[in-house]
């Protein structure tokens, strides 16, 4: 049992020792682990803070982008109506064009045709005075062929118009 009891002198002694450690590490010991460990927890707070704010930051930033996304959307969908009207009002301006054009160019068409119509029938007109004037001087030629036939055609002829005008002062 003499192992299971110690000495008093070295309960003394240990004891002793144990204070002395004890004082050292209350002294110089126990302030630099409590500091380190304040330490360390400031640092843990400090991060933990800071990962608040970037998720905080991260969040904004997701809230602006959608933001902007949106944004975008619509200025993207504006354009796209902006560039819808005018091209149907350009669309449309050629239409007007091409159907002013197109009625330009029936009326000279058709003044055209008119031009070459009434040059035709002045063209025929003419033709047919000038065959009717031919056919006029042979048959003249045959009945005249003679003084006598010539001078009773132009007293008739003479008596016709005499007549015309005296008709005409007449009305």
């Amino acid at each position: 049992m003499d192992l299971l009891i110690p000495d008093s002198g070295l309960l003394f002694w240990m004891t002793l020792v144990f204070v002395v450690v004890f004082l050292i590490l209350w002294k110089w010991g126990f302030p630099v682990i409590v500091k380190m460990v304040n330490d360390r927890k400031a640092y843990i707070d400090e991060s933990l803070h800071k990962a608040e704010e970037a998720n905080d930051k991260l969040a904004n930033i997701q809230k602006e982008g959608e933001l902007l996304l949106q944004q975008a959307r619509e200025k993207q969908s504006e354009i796209l109506k902006e560039a819808s009207a005018t091209r149907d009002a350009i669309v449309e301006k050629a239409e007007g064009k091409a159907r002013d054009e197109s009625a330009r160019i029936i009326s000279d068409a058709k003044a055209e045709i008119q031009t070459e119509k009434q040059a035709a029938i002045r063209d025929i007109r003419n033709q047919v005075a000038e065959l009717s004037v031919q056919i006029a001087e042979k048959i003249l030629r045959q009945k005249l062929s003679g003084d006598k036939e010539q001078n009773e055609l132009i007293d008739r002829l003479l008596d016709e118009v005499s007549s015309t005008d005296t008709d005409k002062n007449v009305k």
